[in-house]
């Protein structure tokens, strides 16, 4: 069994390989967890080296630590041109699709992912999975009007169980302010298809899977990390 402290050690490793894709002058799309902090903290140390580079948050808390770390932010701007994203995932299955969302912020990362010339997914080797689904839950984020109608709909076009999302005993709410349902599947067979019709569900805003949009996966492991490039279309 791989302790938090050898996983903790992992998504270091994967987040420091990253940085090496970060040139002068990039903009550069921060996520959002646990492994997006170690980002943050090891571009920051290269900054005060003298990389020049600035970056588009994906959450007040990476644009708290961001700022904490010395990375210029741009924040006022809406139509940026992003050359990098760099994010973590909660899963990845062979074909580099993912299932992001666990931490809250799936809307802004998706955004800032779209944006992005590439994009960049680090993990530690626990995201890797044979299909999406089973052991994590989809999130899916969806305004507060009519939720319990939207989580009806949900399961009737999936056949999972759509939970809202709580913490503490309180209702999640993203930055954006709606709520996040938290879709539990045995195993999502057709991501590309089950994502285009929650898309066309009214109520829904963004759903955490992100199909096709890999560049680059960096997975670390106890002997080190490895990186894939996606295929080209």
């Amino acid at each position: 069994m791989t302790s938090s402290y050898d996983l903790d050690s992992e998504k270091r490793q994967a987040a420091l390989k990253a940085t090496d894709f970060v040139r002068d002058g990039m903009v550069v799309g921060l996520g959002t967890g646990t492994t997006s902090k170690h980002l943050i903290l090891a571009l920051g140390e290269r900054v005060r080296a003298g990389l020049k580079i600035q970056a588009v948050p994906t959450s007040h808390d990476t644009a708290a630590l961001a700022r904490q770390a010395g990375i210029p932010l741009i924040e006022s701007d809406n139509a940026w041109m992003i050359d990098i994203a760099i994010d973590g995932a909660d899963q990845v299955d062979p074909q580099l699709n993912l299932v992001k969302g666990g931490g809250g912020a799936l809307l802004k990362e998706k955004i800032v992912a779209a944006a992005a010339k590439q994009f960049v997914v680090m993990v530690d080797h626990t995201k890797l999975v044979p299909g999406l689904g089973g052991s994590f839950p989809l999130p899916i984020e969806v305004v507060p009007f009519g939720w319990g109608s939207t989580a009806r709909n949900i399961e009737q076009a999936s056949g999972g169980q759509a939970v809202l999302r709580e913490r503490t005993g309180t209702v999640f709410q993203t930055e954006a302010g709606h709520v996040i349902l938290d879709l539990h599947m045995p195993k999502i067979d057709d991501p590309a298809t089950l994502e285009i019709e929650l898309n066309q569900i009214p109520g829904i805003v963004e759903t955490g899977l992100f199909i096709g949009r890999t560049g680059i996966l960096i997975v670390g492991h106890a002997q080190g990390v490895d990186v894939t490039h996606a295929a080209k279309p």
